[in-house]
């Protein structure tokens, strides 16, 4: 067997009396694929940090290629050749290409000077390397997601390293730029780089690891090739509960129809778009980006308001022009991206759980802080929410806590219909299923439930009533029991007659 490169032996880390690591195991192999996963707060950034020297452990050692290294600072950790991308990337949005690229060398070097000419050699040299194609005097601000990743990836290649760790990758990406990473990626194992993803994707896992390590609650629990997991045996280690994926079976009802929408079309965007829904229906739309999908539900919210068409809420006629609208009408939006549309970072769960209904809390002009706490604490309860307090800083909750709390935030308003944008995007798999029973819990009850998503998966097992909008036209409504996951996918990117000659007229 091939000498690993890094190995980390019983390691340990502390915070003021919380045990985050306890006794972690960690070995991974030049050319070599390993996926470091576990559910929000299960201690894989923290693993991070410490291969990177960014955190000191407790206790432990940490090996690089055979060799015990103590007191591991990051330029340490750079000089043995590890590079850590992640999720912001940690790019200079006003500098060029090139200058991002070869920053870190630069500094390294303790250089004074830049030669422009170099740098931007070094930087086609390396974009060559993986067949990144980037205008190298261009700002980084301007490229599209998946290019600011392919600088960053190129930045750790010219730094020569060993052992490339990915913190959780594919978050911003869309298809076809997952698989360009994961092509990347394959060219460098193949190359004898060892790589480290952290994820909790299940699919992504199994398309590109040959290793993997589960953590939970700080602990191993499990570490081998992917081939001696399946689907059961990965969710069972990471939740530490059996999940069982089962379709949605919405319960028998009355024919009363809960919201009503009829020829609603957006010029430029979609084009009539009819469904209904009824007590326990929850409707999944999707389709392609650019496919109209996403502005449906911001149609339905008053964000940007229809061109025409009927919006029908418990059989009343509804005039939606803008959010203020919507939200008088009992109409709630869970965005697609929580952490700049969905919450106020810097405030406490408190304060987030009333934004959006915060007069109902104003008393002779003072807000009631005693029933905020109430409340808050009561949907922390409901909604399953860890956390320790109420005034608790909503930016320090893990992914899955953190949406959940979006969601109780427009369940406080007490909506007729409620409309989920990518609503377990960044979760991991057990707060995704707490979040689907959530859902279909709330339509049970008799609240309108659309969630708008690309995750096949979780539209066909948590939907019973699906759309598919292709170049802002809508499939009509599908009955899922009637559909396999498969005929989704291939339903959204078939192409038809029409559209081939609409683009051969192009």
């Amino acid at each position: 067997m091939a000498k690993d490169f890094l190995r980390l032996s019983h390691i340990t880390k502390e915070f003021t009396g919380v045990q985050a690591l306890k006794g972690v195991d960690l070995t991974v192999y030049p050319g070599e694929i390993h996926c470091l996963a576990g559910e929000n707060g299960c201690g894989k950034s923290t693993l991070i940090k410490i291969v990177s020297g960014v955190k000191k452990p407790t206790s432990g050692k940490i090996f690089f290629e055979g060799t015990e290294v103590k007191n591991l600072t990051p330029i340490d950790a750079i000089h043995k050749g590890v590079q850590v991308i992640y999720q912001d990337f940690a790019v200079f949005p006003n500098l060029t290409v090139a200058e991002n690229i070869v920053m870190n060398r630069n500094l390294m070097e303790n250089r004074k000077f830049i030669n422009w000419k170099d740098s931007r050699e070094l930087a086609l040299k390396a974009m060559g390397m993986i067949g990144a194609d980037m205008d190298t005097d261009i700002p980084v601000e301007r490229l599209s997601i998946s290019n600011k990743q392919m600088v960053a990836i190129c930045r750790a290649i010219i730094n020569d390293a060993k052992l490339l760790i990915l913190d959780e990758p594919t978050t911003a990406l869309n298809e076809c730029e997952v698989k360009m990473l994961y092509d990347v990626l394959r060219y460098l194992k193949n190359d004898g780089m060892a790589i480290v993803i952290v994820n909790h994707k299940l699919e992504e896992i199994y398309e590109i690891a040959d290793t993997l390590t589960i953590l939970r609650n700080g602990e191993n629990v499990a570490s081998g090739s992917i081939n001696d997991f399946d689907r059961s045996r990965f969710i069972e280690c990471m939740t530490g509960r059996k999940l069982v994926d089962e379709k949605y079976d919405p319960p028998k009802t009355d024919d009363d129809v809960i919201c009503d929408v009829q020829n609603l079309c957006r010029k430029g965007s979609f084009e009539n778009v009819s469904f209904t829904l009824q007590k326990g229906d929850v409707l999944g739309i999707t389709g392609l980006l650019g496919s109209g999908r996403g502005e449906i539900g911001d149609t339905l919210f008053g964000i940007i308001p229809p061109t025409s068409g009927t919006i029908k809420l418990r059989g009343k006629e509804l005039k939606i022009r803008s959010i203020s609208d919507a939200v008088a009408n009992k109409i709630a939006y869970v965005p697609e991206d929580r952490l700049t549309q969905g919450l106020f970072l810097s405030r406490s769960i408190r304060d987030n759980t009333v934004a959006a209904s915060i007069s109902d809390y104003m008393v002779h002009g003072r807000l009631d802080l005693q029933k905020m706490d109430q409340v808050t604490a009561d949907w922390i309860k409901k909604i399953g929410c860890v956390a320790s307090a109420v005034e608790t800083p909503i930016k320090t909750l893990s992914g899955g806590n953190a949406q959940k709390m979006v969601i109780a935030k427009w369940l406080n308003t007490h909506p007729d219909l409620i409309i989920l944008n990518g609503p377990t995007v960044g979760v991991d798999v057990g707060a995704k299923a707490d979040i689907h029973a959530i859902l279909h819990d709330l339509a049970a009850q008799g609240m309108g439930v659309i969630i708008i998503t690309d995750d096949l998966s979780e539209l066909y097992y948590n939907c019973n009533k699906l759309i598919i909008m292709k170049n802002g036209k809508s499939s009509g409504v599908f009955n899922v029991t009637d559909i396999r996951e498969s005929d989704i996918s291939a339903m959204m990117s078939s192409v038809t007659e029409e559209e081939k000659n609409e683009y051969a007229q192009r």
